[in-house]
């Protein structure tokens, strides 16, 4: 499971900017589900919620942990349709209108955001739907975060199998799934999130630069010529570099990498990216 505190952490910063509402906060769900803790605060005045552990069904949060969907209040401590177990943590901020929203991932709530105001707001349908994006954008970072966590225990679980010898996993296997881990960076629209899918790439693929020496093949003669260009291009792509990466360490333009790659691609017949780092080290043109 990927840490939610770098998420929540710009989520709650999010919110509180495009909301235009001066306060928002939150925090993960705990493992059994049953509560969440807060741990992130943007705009508070105080620390009285800091560390504060909401159970489901208390409160305003816990109410929309337990209905799995938002609840506003209009004014929080007149309001009667939550209880008011943790009016004494509220009370330092002042908070009057209040919105709780659950972060939902495959069925289940991950984390829980709020937006307040210390006076009555009417909230919406526009402010409402400025909430609601954050909350989409981090529950696709979760789902993303989530995904490279899977396929790199899957990545590294490979190339162990391959260390002890055994059939199930292999290097080119491994280069194949740091591959799509790239692809899938090259679709990430927030920054933060793919610049962390990358940076996981390349972990990965350092810890696997070296294989074991009676695994060590020698490659078969080149059956095909790549340009010096063409092959700087693939070898920053096997590192799990995408094209706007590549280009901007080798000096070029993001479309020039693009040609470079559907260049090599083309000479080592492969129909993606992935095929043609792995046909490329197959026939040595491409360091292991």
């Amino acid at each position: 499971m990927p840490d939610p505190a770098p998420l929540l952490a710009r989520a709650v910063r999010d919110l509180r900017r495009e909301s235009g509402l001066p306060v928002a906060f939150g925090g993960p769900v705990t493992r059994d589900g049953r509560g969440f803790v807060i741990d992130q605060l943007c705009g508070t005045r105080t620390r009285s919620l800091l560390s504060l552990r909401v159970d489901a069904g208390a409160g305003l949060g816990g109410r929309a942990l337990e209905l799995a969907r938002p609840w506003v209040v209009d004014d929080y401590f007149a309001s009667d349709t939550i209880t008011h177990v943790y009016d004494h943590a509220v009370a330092p901020e002042r908070l009057r209108s209040i919105v709780a929203m659950p972060v939902r991932v495959g069925g289940s709530t991950r984390a829980v955001l709020y937006a307040a105001s210390r006076r009555p707001v009417g909230f919406g349908d526009r402010g409402f739907a400025s909430l609601a994006r954050v909350v989409q954008r981090v529950e696709r970072d979760f789902e993303v975060e989530g995904e490279v966590q899977r396929r790199l225990a899957a990545a590294l679980s490979a190339e162990r199998d391959a260390d002890r010898g055994a059939p199930a996993g292999s290097a080119a296997e491994l280069d194949e799934l740091l591959a799509e881990l790239s692809d899938i960076a090259e679709t990430v629209g927030d920054e933060d999130a793919r610049r962390r899918l990358v940076e996981v790439c390349r972990r990965a693929r350092s810890l696997s630069r070296r294989p074991p020496a009676d695994r060590r093949a020698a490659p078969r003669a080149p059956a095909v010529r790549l340009s010096p260009r063409e092959v700087d291009v693939l070898a920053e792509v096997a590192v799990g570099r995408t094209n706007d990466e590549v280009a901007a360490v080798l000096g070029l333009l993001p479309n020039t990498v693009k040609s470079y790659l559907k260049s090599a691609m083309r000479k080592l017949d492969a129909t993606n990216r992935v095929q043609a780092v792995h046909r490329a080290r197959e026939t040595g043109l491409l360091g292991r």
